[in-house]
């Protein structure tokens, strides 16, 4: 995610947990100012510890569809595997058009599916099978390695995020697929004050 990121820019990471995407953007880029925002304090807790006296950068306990902040707050938003698990994808969606400045880019990474077949059944029988074996033996909860599995599988990916994106508000949208499809990354951008 770092590549799509401007030097100087202020971010707001959105479902940022232990703060990874932060600290990797703040090592990797010149940021002006990061807020990590999350709902587990536990966690934010953690992220917290791991910055230690970075002035740029601070964590919120603050709700997706309730951002507090001021409109057209910051330069880009990030959000990386929080957005399928969301209430209301699309709500979140405006509410961060609403406090991006103008030109300011959304980037999103997220779980997808894998256009090739032969790698979609692979993948398919990993999620379904492989991986919730694997999640029950080290943590004992099976159900929640199949929770991961549905989610993916029913989340919209490629060109139907992108008009979820679009009908959110946001312009000039492109996705880039990674490890071969198997999660992708959605950039957005607001052109205008108002969605149209």
């Amino acid at each position: 995610m770092a590549r799509f990121v401007e030097d100087n820019a202020t971010v707001l990471d959105i479902a940022t947990g232990t703060g990874d995407v932060i600290i990797s953007l703040t090592k990797q880029k010149k940021v002006k100012m990061a807020v990590g925002i999350d709902m587990a304090q536990n966690m934010l807790l953690k992220a917290q510890s791991k910055i230690k006296d970075n002035q740029n950068v601070s964590f919120l306990r603050a709700d997706a569809m309730k951002l507090p902040f001021f409109d057209r707050s910051f330069d880009m938003v990030t959000i990386a595997f929080g957005i399928r698990n969301m209430p209301d994808p699309a709500g979140v969606l405006e509410e961060i058009y609403r406090v991006l400045k103008i030109k300011g880019k959304v980037i999103i990474l997220e779980f997808s599916l894998p256009n090739n077949i032969i790698l979609k059944k692979i993948y398919f029988l990993y999620l379904r099978y492989i991986l919730p074996a694997i999640g029950a033996s080290i943590s004992g909860d099976r159900h929640a390695y199949r929770y991961l599995n549905r989610t993916i599988e029913s989340f919209p990916y490629g060109e139907d995020f992108l008009n979820i994106l679009r009908g959110s508000g946001f312009k000039k949208t492109r996705l880039y697929p990674q490890t071969l499809g198997v999660c992708t990354i959605y950039i957005g951008e607001k052109i205008e004050s108002h969605r149209g």
